[in-house]
C-alpha cells in the first residue's frame, strides 16, 4: 500500500493517478475536507474562490485528467476581454503592451526605459548559476522595465520579493532562451515560431475553470477515490523499520496506525519538515528553510449601476515600488462572468505579500476599507459593497529564492536515503495547479514502475 499525506490537488490527483494505474492508496488529510487552498464559496449569487481562480488550459496531463472525471462539458474558458492586463504605476493604471509596437506607444516606461529594454538584443549570457529576478530582469532589460513590468509579473505569481527570487526557479523558459539565443526577445520570437510549425498554442494558454468553481474538480477527485481518503487524520508521526513504514495519525481524536511500503508527502514543506525531523535532522533543515509568504483575499462584490463605467480586462497588479498595501485585483466577473449575477460586478483584491506582510496585521474591516479606497482611486468604484468574502492565508506560496533548485536538489537526494519516501507538492518544482498536477502523473508513473505499494 502507498501512504499519501496531504489531500490538496498533489495529493488528489496523485492518488487518482495511481489508483488507475491499479495501485491501492490511502491518502490521509487533516482537515475536514480535501482540497487545500482550492475552496469555493457560492452566496447571494457570487461564486468566489478562496485560492486559485483557475488553470491555464495548456497543459497536457490537466487536460487528461479532466477527460478521465468526464468534467470537459463543465470547463468554463475566460472571456477574450481578459487578454486585457493593467499594472499600477505613479497613480494610474496602464495596459501592459503585447506587441512591440504597444511597448513602444506605452506610458508604463520613460523612453529611456523602453530603449535600455531593447538593450536586450545585446546583453551576454549570464555567467553565474543563478541569480535573484531583480538582477536577472535589471541585467536583461534595465532598471525601470524591472521593477514595473518584471515585478509586475511575478506578483501575479508568487507575490513574492523580486530581489529574492530565482531567476532559474521561478521563470525557467527565460533562462533557458537566455542560454539558447543570447537575447530574450530573439529567443521568444523564434519558441512562438516553433510553436506554431508545431501545431501548438503561440500564446501561454487560456485561463479555465468549472461550472461551479474549482471546487468541482476537488470534488469529482474526492468522489472517484471514496473509501481510500481519510478526513481529519492529522498524522502525527512517521518510523520506518525493516523497510516498512509505520504512519501514526490521530482521527476524531483517536491513534490510528497504518503501515505502507511507500509514503508520498503531498504537503507544504514546514509540515514535512515536522515529520521528517525525527528522522533526518538535516533533510527538515533544509524544507523548514523553504519560505512561504502571507496573503489575503479580499472578494467584494457591488451593482454595476453603481460603478461610473465598464470594468473590462483581466485585472491589475501593484508593483513593489509603489509601496500599497494592495498586490493588485483580477476582474472576476469580466473574465467569468457567470462568477456573479448579471446586475453585479465581482473583484478579487490580494493584499499583502513578500514585501507587504503588515497588511495581514490588519482586521478584516481594515483590509475591506483599504481595498476599497484602492478601488475608489483607482476604478472610481464609490459605492458599498453588496457581497464580501476575506480570506486569510498565513502561508500562502513557497517562494522560490536564489539557490532553490540547488536546495530541491538536497532534499531530494535526502529523501531518496529513506526506502519507499517521495516528496511532492508545490514547495518544490512549480506553484501553479497545471505544475502540481503534471508533477503528480510523472510521480505516478515512477511508483508504478518502482514496484512499490
Amino acid at each position: 500500500m502507498i501512504a499519501i499525506v496531504g489531500g490538496g490537488i498533489s495529493g488528489l490527483s496523485l492518488a487518482h493517478a495511481l489508483k488507475a494505474k491499479g495501485r491501492e492508496g490511502l491518502l490521509l488529510e487533516a482537515e475536514p475536507r480535501v482540497g487545500g487552498t482550492i475552496r469555493t464559496t457560492t452566496r447571494d449569487g457570487f461564486i468566489a474562490e478562496w485560492g486559485p481562480n483557475g488553470f491555464l488550459d495548456k497543459e497536457p496531463k490537466t487536460r487528461e485528467l479532466v477527460s478521465a472525471l468526464g468534467l470537459e462539458g463543465r470547463l468554463r474558458a475566460a472571456e477574450p476581454t481578459s487578454k486585457r492586463r493593467f499594472v499600477y504605476s505613479k497613480g494610474k493604471l496602464h495596459e501592459v503592451p503585447l506587441s512591440p509596437p504597444g511597448f513602444l506607444k506605452t506610458e508604463l516606461l520613460p523612453l529611456s526605459g523602453k530603449l535600455r529594454a531593447l538593450g536586450d538584443l545585446f546583453v551576454s549570457r549570464a555567467t553565474q548559476d543563478d541569480e535573484s529576478l531583480a538582477s536577472f530582469g535589471r541585467r536583461r532589460f534595465g532598471h525601470a522595465a524591472a521593477e514595473t513590468l518584471i515585478d509586475a509579473i511575478q506578483t501575479g505569481i508568487y507575490a513574492g520579493n523580486y530581489e529574492k527570487l530565482s531567476a532559474r526557479a521561478t521563470f525557467p523558459i527565460l533562462a533557458e532562451l537566455e542560454q539558447r539565443h543570447r537575447s530574450i526577445v530573439v529567443g521568444m520570437v523564434k519558441l512562438q515560431k516553433e510553436k506554431r510549425r508545431a501545431g501548438e498554442k503561440a500564446g501561454s494558454g487560456a485561463l479555465t475553470t468549472f461550472e461551479g468553481g474549482l471546487e468541482t474538480l476537488v470534488s469529482a477527485l474526492a468522489d472517484g477515490l471514496r473509501d481510500s481518503v481519510r478526513l481529519g487524520s492529522k498524522v502525527t508521526g512517521l518510523s520506518l523499520a525493516q523497510g516498512r513504514w509505520k504512519i501514526t495519525s490521530l482521527t476524531d481524536g483517536t491513534s490510528v496506525t497504518a503501515e505502507a511500503e511507500a509514503v508520498v508527502l503531498a504537503v507544504p514543506a514546514f509540515a514535512a519538515a515536522e515529520l521528517l525531523r525525527p528522522l533526518d535532522a538535516k533533510l527538515a533543515a533544509e524544507l523548514e528553510a523553504i519560505e512561504y509568504n502571507a496573503v489575503a483575499s479580499v472578494q467584494l462584490g457591488f451593482w454595476k449601476a453603481d460603478l461610473p463605467s465598464p470594468i473590462e480586462g483581466f485585472g491589475f497588479i501593484v508593483p513593489a515600488h509603489e509601496g500599497h498595501r494592495v498586490i493588485g485585483a483580477i476582474y472576476i466577473s469580466s473574465i467569468f462572468p457567470w462568477r456573479s449575477p448579471s446586475d453585479s460586478v465581482l473583484f478579487n483584491c490580494m493584499a499583502g505579500g513578500a514585501v507587504r506582510p503588515d497588511a495581514l496585521g490588519l482586521s478584516d474591516e481594515q483590509l475591506v476599507e483599504t481595498v476599497l479606497e484602492e478601488l475608489r482611486q483607482l476604478l472610481g468604484v464609490a459605492a458599498p459593497p453588496i457581497f464580501r468574502q476575506v480570506v486569510r492565508w498565513p502561508r500562502a506560496i513557497p517562494q522560490y529564492n536564489v539557490g532553490h533548485l540547488a536546495r530541491v536538489a538536497r532534499i531530494e537526494e535526502a529523501a531518496g536515503r529513506l526506502p519507499g519516501l517521495t516528496l511532492t507538492g508545490n514547495c518544490l518544482r512549480g506553484v501553479g495547479m497545471n505544475d502540481c498536477i503534471r508533477n503528480s502523473a510523472a510521480l505516478a508513473d515512477r511508483i508504478s514502475m518502482s514496484g512499490r505499494g
